[in-house]
């Protein structure tokens, strides 16, 4: 059982269920999934980009990655309906709580200048997201191997109602708020 899972299971629940007074289990917010997504917009010029972009994705998430197509034209851009712009995971289960638990002790702490996440980044709906500029901060990405300094999106979607319990589930899974 992963480390973040057990600790999930253990202290965080019952946590949970003393501070929001639940009377069931079943009623304290979990970690739902988490969407990696990666906007690619050069790819519309070379469409090696994307496959780089792709492979950086696979080795970060240890799944594969979903090609984003565009959904509009946009003159502007360069852009045609159906164009692809961009790939994404969504990552469940075991996988999951493996990345998040990366996250948050291994890769945020390498973001140089790093004083803790936004805590206003939250939705309304207890989900929170989360903008990474560099793929850098992961260790599976070789710093020589790379082309492009590429940047993420990475959306932490939970069953929390209210931002609150959302922002106290995450906290006490390890994510570094700002004090």
């Amino acid at each position: 059982m992963n480390r973040l899972k057990e600790k999930y299971s253990k202290e965080v629940v019952p946590s949970l269920m003393d501070k929001f007074n639940y009377s069931s289990v079943m009623q304290a917010p979990k970690v739902d999934k988490i969407v990696i997504n990666m906007g690619v917009g050069d790819a519309v010029s070379n469409a090696k980009n994307l496959d780089k972009a792709v492979e950086e994705l696979q080795l970060i998430s240890g799944q594969k990655p979903l090609i984003t197509k565009a959904k509009k034209s946009i003159a502007g851009f360069r852009l045609r309906e159906g164009m692809p712009i961009g790939a994404k995971v969504t990552l469940r289960g075991e996988r999951m709580y493996e990345f998040l638990d990366k996250l948050v002790t291994v890769s945020l702490p390498r973001v140089r200048d790093f004083h803790g996440v936004s805590k206003k980044a939250f939705d309304g709906r207890g989900n929170y997201t989360l903008g990474i500029k560099e793929q850098l901060i992961f260790p599976e990405v070789d710093y020589d191997l790379i082309d492009k300094v590429r940047g993420m999106d990475i959306v932490i979607v939970t069953t929390a109602n209210t931002d609150e319990e959302s922002r106290e589930l995450l906290s006490q899974l390890g994510m570094p708020f700002q004090k």
